[in-house]
Order: C-alpha cells, then structure tokens, then sequence
C-alpha cells in the first residue's frame, strides 16, 4: 500500500485514497477493499477515458477528459479528476457532476492524471512533455 493508492469496496462502493499508508489492511464490509489499477491509454481504443493535458486558447493548462470529451449524463459520468506531481507530493482532486464538462485548470508541476467513470472505473494520463 502506498501514498495515494485507491481501494473500492466491491460490497458497498465505497472509494478510499490512501493518505498515509500503514501496515494494516484495509476492510470494508468485513471484507479486504480491492485496489484499483487504473487503465491506459493503450487499453482505450475507442474509448473517451483517458486524461489528455492541454493548453487552453487563454494560455492556461488543462486535463481534459478524453480527446472528444466524456459524456456528462446521470447515467454514464466522470465523478472525478485528480492530478498528481512527478514525485506524488502534490495533488488535486476536483469532483465533477452530471451536466459539467468533464475537465479541470491544472498547472505545471502536474504530470499525471486520473480521473473515475462510474461505469468504467479508473483511468490514468500522463503528460507529454
């Protein structure tokens, strides 16, 4: 278990993102939560998931969600993103809602993204520098 894993109840849905990791296990519904591994662009063909860092025509920078953007319906939608520094000291997480276009300011020091599709679960990005 390592700083910022994520771990789903497979019961419940419960989503939790380590903070500090400890020795211990963590459990939910008297059961081992699951850590999830994020896909890549790679498994994505034909899919609208993986974050894409982009440059805005004001000049600021942004993850975007998918290269055509991920639907936003109640029922198929991204329900966050989060950006992470290189050395995983730094990160933000933005919650997103049905309706919202599925993408977020970031700034520099962020070189990886993921973001959570209720459907289709984890997916991660990585800037191209």
């Amino acid at each position: 278990m390592e700083r910022l894993d994520l771990y789903r109840c497979e019961i419940c849905g419960n989503l939790v993102e380590v903070i500090l990791a400890g020795d211990g296990e963590l459990v939910c519904c008297n059961q081992p939560m699951k850590k999830l591994e994020a896909h890549t662009d790679e498994q994505a063909i034909l899919e609208k998931h993986v974050p894409i860092f982009s440059f805005r025509d004001d000049g600021n920078e942004e993850i975007r969600v998918g290269e055509v953007l991920h639907p936003m319906t109640e029922e198929h939608h991204i329900m966050f993103v989060e950006a992470i520094s290189d050395d995983r000291k730094i990160s933000r997480l933005e919650y997103l809602y049905p309706g919202e276009e599925p993408r977020v300011l970031t700034s520099a020091e962020f070189k990886q993204a993921r973001e959570y599709c209720n459907i289709h679960g984890l997916w991660e990005g990585h800037k191209n520098d």
